[in-house]
């Protein structure tokens, strides 16, 4: 009989906040966010062999099937790794899909994240986190704060990271039935980039916003309907350049009432806050 699958969660994270502070000559914009991990995500199930093929599968229960082969983010981590090995191993992963894509949940960004820890393990690679951070940097500028684990301030384009511990909560997080290109709204020109560096004693103060939330909402009225339904019950936001819209509550009945209530077509979940994932790769 096989050994099992190694199977490991793909947590959400939320933008607790936003701020745009500057542009990049690259392209690139500079941000300053708070990451938020959640205990609820994607599921992925690896088995490696010395096959050489890499094979993605979404299992049919899936909330979300239609997720692209090409250009994916799981297959593109594999195959950085699969590079760097000295033989030329394989794998096969299974991907169950939870967290909407489009959404600014960071789904695309955790699977990717997750396929380097655990091919990195499988693969008896031996690169340590820092290795593992700078390879998903070049993947996308989310994916770091996955690898390394832990809920986190984040400046630059969201890479350099400093882990915060954050008091416990429940979030309650409503996805309307839209897609946003964070391209698209990174592209506008009314977008606010220049917004003032702040502290953590601003963010306890709150004294922070999501810099993208008017221009998502102007361009996506879903996202803007969402947002004010859910501002009935608590202060809300949208995290990351939307559609997902959350609010924080420190009672998970409460939250699950409102969440009972949310208007027909609006997808979502609620979730607890995690300062940190525990991934345990020793007996492998």
């Amino acid at each position: 009989m096989s050994d099992p699958p190694l199977t490991l969660l793909a947590p959400a994270k939320l933008n607790l906040f936003l701020h745009i502070t500057g542009r990049r000559p690259d392209g690139y914009h500079e941000l300053q966010t708070l990451f938020q991990l959640l205990d609820y995500g994607d599921t992925l199930a690896f088995r490696a062999d010395d096959s050489g093929v890499l094979a993605l599968h979404v299992e049919e229960e899936s909330r979300y099937r239609r997720v692209p082969l090409e250009n994916n983010l799981v297959l593109a981590a594999a195959r950085r790794l699969q590079a760097l090995a000295p033989a030329n191993p394989g794998a096969d992963i299974r991907l169950t899909k939870r967290i909407a894509p489009g959404a600014g949940l960071g789904g695309g960004s955790a699977d990717a994240a997750i396929t380097l820890l655990a091919l990195n393990a499988l693969w008896r690679l031996q690169l340590d986190t820092r290795q593992l951070m700078a390879i998903g940097l070049e993947l996308g500028a989310d994916v770091p704060v996955f690898v390394a684990g832990r809920s986190a301030w984040a400046e630059g384009v969201g890479e350099r990271l400093e882990p915060v511990d954050l008091d416990p909560a429940y979030y309650l997080v409503l996805v309307p039935p839209v897609a946003v290109s964070t391209a698209r709204i990174f592209a506008q020109e009314n977008l606010t980039r220049q917004a003032s560096a702040i502290t953590i004693a601003d963010f306890l103060a709150g004294r922070v916003r999501n810099d993208c939330e008017s221009v998502t909402c102007a361009l996506y009225p879903a996202v803007k309907k969402t947002l004010e339904w859910l501002g009935q019950h608590a202060p809300a936001r949208m995290t990351g350049t939307g559609s997902a819209v959350f609010a924080r509550f420190e009672d998970e009945t409460e939250a699950h009432e409102v969440f009972g209530c949310r208007p027909q077509g609006l997808d979502g979940f609620v979730a607890r806050g995690v300062n940190a994932l525990e991934f345990d790769f020793r007996d492998i």
